[in-house]
Order: structure tokens, then sequence, then C-alpha cells
């Protein structure tokens, strides 16, 4: 099977410290692949570096194609779309118009499509994404007034609405309670039945355990370990690492 994303020997430094030292990393259509790592692991700089916010070195193809050089609005635009720790939400406008903005590819050419009914297909676009996530009943609300569990909800939906193939969830979970954490663990597989690949990172050991179908696990910007969330949890190098004793059971 041919991944959708493939990184080999991503390496991303600052100074002399190796932030991602050597990452090789597959996801394969329609998986979601749970990251994971101890604090400072290098998993939000490895998003920031095939997303196009950091420079790297060695291979990162997409789809087929080589993201080398690419800016981050080029990369988006071919299907990569990622979320942000700080949600990064207009809060003052409602939850569709968020979607309508993540939706509308802001190029040269985007007023002669708007006259051709390019308006049209955001509407439809949005009108999907509200409805895979089940989002129907808030989208005349504003992103401010809503809980935190909605509100990070909105920000997967304004990275799935643009045309996505693959999305980079960087702690969607943080900031929530067992019972909404729960209830995105829900949504996150209705995405993938939906077509959409996702990298998921989080440090609640939880929802990765449960909600992945594999996990790569870094520490100091090295693979450690791969492989199937019952093989994770046993992995004797993961437990040192990051786990603990517990396994993540907790």
């Amino acid at each position: 099977m041919k991944p959708v994303l493939h990184t080999e020997d991503l390496t991303v430094a600052f100074g002399g410290v190796k932030a991602c030292n050597g990452i090789s990393l597959d996801v394969y259509e329609g998986e979601l692949l749970g990251l994971i790592g101890p604090n400072g692991a290098g998993k939000t700089t490895f998003i920031n570096a095939v997303t196009g916010f950091v420079p790297w070195s060695g291979e990162v193809q997409f789809d087929g194609s080589s993201l080398k050089g690419l800016p981050p609005h080029r990369i988006a635009h071919r299907g990569l779309s990622r979320t942000w720790q700080s949600l990064e939400l207009f809060g003052d406008i409602s939850v569709r118009a968020n979607l309508e903005v993540a939706a509308t590819k802001l190029t040269p050419m985007m007023a002669i499509r708007d006259y051709f009914g390019s308006s049209e297909r955001v509407a439809e676009r949005v009108d999907e994404t509200l409805a895979v996530l089940e989002m129907e009943d808030i989208v005349d609300e504003r992103p401010d007034d809503l809980s935190m569990g909605y509100r990070k909800l909105v920000g997967v939906a304004r990275a799935l609405v643009a045309q996505t193939k693959l999305v980079l969830l960087d702690e969607p979970a943080a900031g929530l309670d067992r019972n909404e954490t729960t209830w995105l663990a829900e949504r996150l597989r209705q995405v993938i039945d939906f077509g959409i690949s996702v990298l998921l990172v989080d440090h609640d050991m939880g929802l990765v355990l449960n909600v992945s179908d594999r996990i790569h696990v870094i520490d100091f910007g090295k693979t450690i370990a791969i492989g199937s969330p019952s093989e994770i949890r046993d992995n004797e190098a993961v437990i040192g690492a990051y786990l603990g004793a517990g396994g993540g059971d907790e």
C-alpha cells in the first residue's frame, strides 16, 4: 500500500540541537496514525516541518510528490492540513463563517472562480464537513460562546474543509475532560470513515491508544518504536521513555 505521507530521514536542527533526528514515517490512506513521545521529543516540530513552517533536510513526500521547498500555503492547497495547539479561530464570527474562510483558497483566480459558482462549492464542502462531524446544531454559534470541546472540533473542521487528504492534529484533546475526549475520539474515527487520513499528536494516552490504527513513538527526535496500540502499550522502550509503569491507562 502506498503511503499518503512519507518521510525519510527527516531532520530539523536548531543550532546544534536536532529536534527531529532522522525520522522515517508513513501514514497510509484511510489510517489514523498516532505520533507520541515525551515533552520535547519533536512531535510539533515534525508537524511544523511537514507543513512547511520550519526548514528541514531529508525527504518528505505527500501523495507521491516531494514537498521540498514548498511554502505552507502551497502544501495546504495540495490537501495537507493541520490544526494548532492555540486553535487560531475567529471567535467573533459564526462556526459556518470560520469554515467558509478556511475552505476558500486565496489565489489570484479566486474572484473568477467565485463568479462561476465557486461559492456554491464552498458551501457544499462546509455542509459536508459539518455533517461528518455532527456539528449542524452549532453552525450559527460563535466559537467564543462554545465549550472547549466544541471549539477544538471547530479547529478540526477548519482543517478538514479545505479539500483535505490528510490532517495533522496537534494536541486536539488538550484542556478537555474525559467525557469530551471520548466524544472527540468518536468524531476522529468518523473522519477516517469519511476517507481522510489523520496523524494525531496528543499527550492523552487513553485517546491515542484507543483511537489509533498504528502508533509511531519518538524520543529526543528519534524513532524508538512503531506498532499497533497493543504492541506499543507493552513495549519496554516506550514504557521507559513515556508511558510509565501503568502503560497509559490513566
